[in-house]
């Protein structure tokens, strides 16, 4: 399976939307492809094999060579900072990071808190500010934080603002624009050329095709 290339895909909406995709740009991914509850699905017909991760680890496993490539979103890369290549702005699941908190409220100026599941970005935006905060690491919930008191303000992930409005947050400053990336191990793309580029210029079609370059 030498010739094969694995890609390591988040579960949800950017699977589904890079699956759209694959299948546009002419890989015949089965029906069931999508339903599939396995953690590596193989399609040998494209002599592809996917596993299916947590957003987080995606760049992990690129980086240490056990995917080829993965699909995954901006603000992961921003994040995790991994020793990979991206090669194509894939212009899916589109967000953006924000900073939220409670209405009509000021940060606390003495060791003002920020709950986020994104510690470096939240910290490099705040350093950018000349803003000196704590940074409380969280996994999930994060709108919770300013509600219980636990922190002043949240920097989180935001696609229709409904889960800021439906908890009595507001949105306070727009820090990056976040879309889906595709991305390389180094010596995979160095070693696998060939089939890499290939994948690489059936997506580029597809996604300027359909206007989102």
């Amino acid at each position: 399976m030498s010739n094969w290339l694995t890609i390591a895909m988040p579960k949800g909406r950017i699977f589904e939307e890079a699956a759209d995709l694959l299948r546009e740009a002419g890989y015949a991914l089965p029906p069931e492809f999508d339903e599939s509850r396995k953690l590596i699905i193989e399609v040998e017909a494209e002599k592809l094999r996917f596993i299916l991760a947590k957003p987080m680890d995606v760049p992990t496993y690129v980086e240490h060579g056990v995917a080829d490539l993965g699909i995954a979103g901006k603000d992961v890369m921003l994040e995790e900072e991994r020793d990979v290549y991206e090669l194509l702005d894939l212009r899916i699941s589109g967000c953006y990071l924000a900073v939220a908190g409670l209405p009509n409220t000021k940060m606390n100026e003495v060791a003002p808190k920020i709950a986020t599941k994104y510690p470096n970005v939240a910290a490099a935006y705040f350093r950018e500010q000349g803003e000196q905060v704590e940074i409380i690491k969280l996994n999930g919930s994060i709108e919770l934080a300013p509600i219980i008191g636990l922190a002043d303000r949240i920097v989180d992930i935001v696609s229709t603002g409904r889960t800021l409005v439906e908890n009595g947050l507001v949105e306070y400053e727009r820090i990056v624009d976040i879309t889906s990336r595709l991305i390389v191990n180094p010596v995979s793309y160095r070693i696998k050329d060939e089939p890499i580029t290939q994948l690489v210029d059936r997506l580029s079609k597809v996604v300027t095709k359909a206007g989102m370059m």
